[in-house]
């Protein structure tokens, strides 16, 4: 048994010049070509084999991904080969993994319990994650129970959280995953695109004497966040008589740049900080999860945490051959690098996961669409498939017919719970068994002549056809609760580190959005000012002049 070990310092060689990488080649000639109809059929306890349960019951059933035993021996000596156990250990142990930046990445340390130690330059960081989770707690529960009221004396009612990327996606996907255990008289909206519109419909029914806007943006300076928090403000003030006290009354920030979260005209006792170790997309338990404790209350947020922490412990101690997250890392690697995948369709059956899918884009596709290794050398493989999908069965009469019978491999990952929040007659059996029977036709199909032999016209049955072969994960759940989806969010975090891991790469940066914004910065201007100087290709030109030409400019 393989467990984590002390981090080393060794210059990796190149990934595809592993004795490790090169064997796993030769696998997907001859193991990767095998079907799933033989290898279920020549082994009867492949089920079982090839499924993990981890904490709080999660079950994850991975007997219909395209390996045997051979491959996934190989894929565990490629995790130990690129020491993926050791660069685990680096991690919860506060290195600087993060070497572009030169920083931990100690997303671990925010769920991490009150009595740990996590050393950061040598300051124990774990009694600043709970001071302001502590003042978090306080500030939502005077919120709730009406003793924090607006500038008029009225409680809030409705509360805005404006943010983009990390501050928007993680919030807004937990307050739809959790919407039965928030309080139904607070009504929480995410503001996140800078098109008007967001702002405009979000808060066109909102009394601005019982709305609080939480303003995310760690500089206070996101174009975006704070093209939004101005309007915001402008929208406040004009409700409420002009009166710039009121800003402190229905204003707070997730920042760290008190001078001007204070210029803007919060009170920076309400200023709620996080760490430059903490990643925008892995920072949804932090206080930029103000609005989710605002939404379900500080001890169902406290619960989320533990199963964040539950599943950290997990990916930290468990063997690699039972380590969920590793596991589904190692697939990845497997279906991508490998059997020459591209995508990755993640598909929840349960409604309250209808954010979860584009959450996990932004934390896989920002996190490991890299094309360089760590050594700032360009990498030779394939580094993150493209991922996407909506919860079932809506899917399944949309975009389906393509996963079944199209023409790419589209590994899926299926997540389904045994019990419903809204237990309504059948509904869930129907549920479950969708799900159940997606991902047994994916793996098995059906054969032309199984389509003949139903009475099929020989020139419909190859219509009528399925290849099956098609890789799929299972992931069973007891039931949607905050601790549930602490442990589905940090299952798909460390699967994303090892696969980064293994690829070489740096998955906490994300220099990849940084040129379109500096771009934008200087078309802004030219779109409304005076006419632009010819610094742009002749298709940008173009478009400027025939906006501008519209505008009447």
């Amino acid at each position: 048994m393989t467990t984590m070990q002390p981090h080393t310092t060794e210059i990796a060689p190149r990934l595809d010049t592993r004795p490790e990488w090169k064997a796993l080649q030769q696998l997907a000639q001859t193991d990767g070509a095998l079907h799933l109809r033989d290898l279920f059929k020549g082994d009867s306890g492949r089920a079982a084999r090839f499924s993990t349960e981890g904490p709080g019951g999660l079950f994850m059933d991975y007997s219909k991904q395209r390996i045997t035993p051979s491959v996934f021996d190989a894929l565990l000596a490629l995790a130990r080969a690129c020491g993926v156990a050791q660069r685990a250990a680096a991690m919860f142990r506060g290195d600087k993994i993060n070497i572009t930046e030169q920083r931990a990445v100690l997303h671990t340390a925010l769920r991490a319990p009150r009595g740990a130690t996590i050393l950061v330059d040598g300051r124990n960081i774990v009694p600043d994650v709970h001071e302001v989770l502590d003042r978090m707690a306080a500030f939502s529960s005077a919120v709730r129970d009406g003793q924090w009221r607006g500038h008029t004396g009225k409680p809030i009612r409705y509360i805005v959280n404006i943010g983009i990327g990390g501050s928007d996606l993680g919030p807004a996907m937990a307050y739809d995953a959790l919407l039965p255990f928030t309080k139904r008289d607070l009504s929480v909206r995410f503001v996140s695109n800078v098109d008007a519109t967001d702002f405009a419909e979000k808060t066109r029914d909102c009394d601005p004497a019982q709305t609080l806007f939480i303003v995310c943006s760690k500089t206070f300076t996101t174009l975006e966040t704070m093209a939004n928090a101005n309007t915001a403000r402008e929208w406040l003030l004009r409700g409420l008589g002009g009166d710039a006290a009121a800003v402190a009354r229905h204003f707070v920030a997730v920042s760290t740049n008190a001078e001007k979260v204070s210029a803007f005209g919060i009170d920076t006792a309400n200023m709620f900080g996080f760490w430059d170790w903490v990643g925008g997309r892995y920072s949804m338990d932090s206080a930029i999860g103000l609005s989710t404790m605002l939404a379900i209350g500080p001890d169902l947020f406290r619960d989320m945490l533990r199963g964040f922490h539950e599943m950290d412990e997990h990916f930290r101690t468990a063997p690699l051959e039972s380590n969920l997250p590793a596991i589904m890392g190692l697939l990845g690697i497997w279906n991508v690098n490998f059997l020459g995948a591209q995508t990755l369709a993640v598909l929840p059956y349960d409604q309250y996961l209808d954010r979860f899918s584009a959450y996990l884009q932004q934390l896989e596709m920002e996190s490991n669409g890299k094309h360089v290794t760590l050594d700032a050398t360009r990498v030779s493989w394939s580094t993150c498939p493209a991922v996407w999908g909506q919860p079932g069965t809506n899917g399944q009469h949309a975009f389906y017919q393509m996963i079944h019978q199209g023409t790419p491999l589209v590994p899926c990952d299926f997540i389904a719970f045994c019990a419903s929040h809204n237990p309504i007659g059948n509904h869930q059996d129907l549920l479950v068994a969708n799900v159940l029977a997606q991902a047994e036709a994916l793996a098995f199909g059906k054969s032309l002549q199984e389509v003949e032999q139903e009475g099929s016209a020989a020139w419909l049955a190859p219509h009528r056809q399925f290849d099956g072969n098609r890789p799929t994960t299972t992931i069973l759940c007891p039931k949607l609760d905050p601790a549930a989806l602490g442990r589905l969010i940090a299952l798909y975090e460390h699967k994303v580190f090892t696969q980064g891991t293994i690829w070489n790469i740096n998955s906490f940066d994300q220099w990849g959005v940084e040129l379109g914004k500096v771009l934008a910065q200087r078309i802004i201007p030219e779109l409304s000012g005076a006419t632009p100087k010819p610094t742009h290709d002749s298709s940008t030109q173009q478009l400027i002049a025939r906006y501008r030409a519209a505008r009447g400019l």
